[in-house]
């Protein structure tokens, strides 16, 4: 038995959804999930079931057959005019059984004949086809007096009575392949099946789908000309120097750069690939000729998502290798089975051009060992671009399988998403993380796991300042490269530089 969706078109709902409930069940068919709420969008539902493959085609082609099934959700033509109508009996009756005919849905229509002008109708309609449109409106010049005031086949114009085929074309500027129709409809219900969950939690669907289109247009809106990093460039020594590139919207950048060799830590976002590279030039960073490899600290699109940009080993762990696998940023976790994790790692993905590391250039830490750093294994030791690092594995607060690098020598500590300075975050940074936590409550799998790692690295950062009398660099994934202050407290080591392309041009 196998689990299906459906889109289906619901025209009438006092029978429609009684009668497609019947034909999945008598075609064997158990319905698993439905969701219908005439507020959001009257004629759409969404239907899993279970069922053996052959009664699957059976329910799909007995949907179509009535009428009831959603194969698309390309936008439909608006239209909305003017028509001068004779004021005698039948005469609109007439004029709605050319309306009629062409398949239209009348979403208004405004006549009354003791109005100052008792002939004329205004119409907004919805039709199947553009094709149709262009005949209606041929077909109604031949007849009456017409005035279009407004035709429009974006779905700009559609009013909430077809709110999904909406929001669909707005989701299409998002997309890389915005004609992948069997994309688009999967990643509908997918989104459709998080506000059923987010209202049971008592949000309101509005706001559900207004993040959806926030993380998009912030992304699409952050790249090329929007495009800006926040860059801290620090000397470690007289060879080598530590850059911190805070990117837009998502993780940090971090690239070693010595004589010899250039190491990066993280990768940010795949839609931020071309923009990264002009910012790499202006800073003298040549990483086609000098990156040697790439450690990916875990799984998030923000930290792996550009990856595959990069032809050079990518080293990670094995638990993060599973998740860009399984496309689920919870896997590994209680949280592993939330729907609203693996929606919001599919929709991420998405917006964010998601190319992870190829399988061919990633090499996995081993798993595990019997040596701590506080309640933190010590999975491997590596010098990277000559200081050496302990390579240590989270608890599993943030995301199962991710890495933290503490340098013993040098008291660097890049801490990924467990610790973090969220005072040095933007008021735009800020906004843009919030989309995170809204839609999936947190951003965290174990919150309180985070808790405990959280206070576990501070005492790592405390005790190596207390033995070396020296401060201890805090390289969280977000935020500016930080040091404890008196209070124990998160404080910007060095003023970050505003960067944009403007500087280069």
């Amino acid at each position: 038995m196998n689990r299906y969706s459906f889109v289906a078109h619901i025209p009438d709902t006092r029978q429609s959804l009684q009668t497609a409930s019947e034909i999945i069940f008598v075609n064997q068919g158990n319905i698993n999930r439905i969701h219908y709420d005439r507020q959001i969008d009257p004629h759409t539902a969404f239907i899993e079931v279970t069922c053996n493959s052959e009664d699957y085609y059976s329910i799909r082609e007995r949907l179509i057959s009535n009428g009831f099934l959603r194969t698309s959700i390309r936008s439909l033509p608006f239209l909305k005019f003017k028509v001068r109508i004779p004021h005698i009996s039948g005469a609109l009756l007439e004029f709605l059984k050319i309306t009629s005919e062409s398949k239209a849905a009348i979403s208004s229509i405004d006549f009354d004949d003791t109005g100052s002008m008792p002939d004329m109708v205004t119409v907004s309609l919805v039709l199947a086809e553009t094709e149709k449109a262009e005949e209606l409106m041929n077909d109604l010049r031949e007849t009456y007096p017409i005035e279009i005031l407004e035709y429009d086949v974006t779905g700009e114009s559609l009013d909430r009575t077809i709110f999904y085929v909406r929001f669909a074309q707005q989701i299409r500027n998002y997309l890389e392949d915005d004609d992948d129709e069997e994309l688009l409809m999967d990643f509908l219900k997918d989104i459709n099946h998080t506000v059923q969950e987010l209202m049971h939690l008592g949000n309101d669907p509005e706001e559900v789908f207004d993040n959806y289109l926030r993380c998009g247009e912030y992304l699409q809106a952050t790249t090329g000309n929007g495009f800006y990093a926040d860059v801290q460039e620090i000397r470690i020594s007289d060879i080598l120097t530590l850059f911190c590139f805070q990117l837009p919207g998502g993780g940090s950048i971090f690239l070693f750069d010595s004589p010899e060799e250039m190491v990066m830590i993280d990768t940010g976002y795949g839609i931020y690939v071309k923009d990264a590279r002009k910012l790499f030039d202006y800073y003298g960073l040549d990483p086609d000729r000098k990156l040697k490899y790439i450690i990916t600290t875990h799984g998030d699109a923000d930290h792996c998502g550009a990856g595959g940009a990069y032809d050079v080993p990518a080293y990670m762990h094995p638990a993060t290798l599973e998740i860009i696998r399984r496309g689920n940023r919870a896997w590994g976790s209680k949280s592993e089975n939330s729907i609203l994790e693996m929606v919001y790692t599919t929709m991420i993905a998405l917006f964010s051009r998601w190319t992870p590391p190829k399988e061919e250039n990633i090499r996995l830490f081993p798993e595990s060992s019997g040596e701590f750093r506080s309640v933190f294994p010590i999975i491997d030791r590596m010098k990277i671009t000559g200081v050496d690092f302990e390579i240590l594995i989270s608890q599993g607060g943030h995301q199962y399988g991710q890495l933290i690098l503490f340098s013993p020598g040098t008291g660097l500590l890049f801490t990924a998403d467990s610790l973090m300075n969220f005072h040095s975050f933007t008021k735009e940074r800020q906004n843009y993380n919030s989309i995170a936590d809204f839609l999936v409550t947190s951003v965290n799998v174990d919150s309180d796991l985070a808790r405990s790692e959280r206070k576990a690295l501070l005492e790592i950062a405390s005790e190596y300042e207390k033995e070396t009398g020296k401060k201890c660099l805090i390289c969280g994934g977000h935020g500016t490269i930080s040091v404890l202050n008196e209070e124990g407290r998160l404080e910007t080591y060095q003023e970050p530089e505003h960067y944009t392309h403007n500087l280069v041009q």
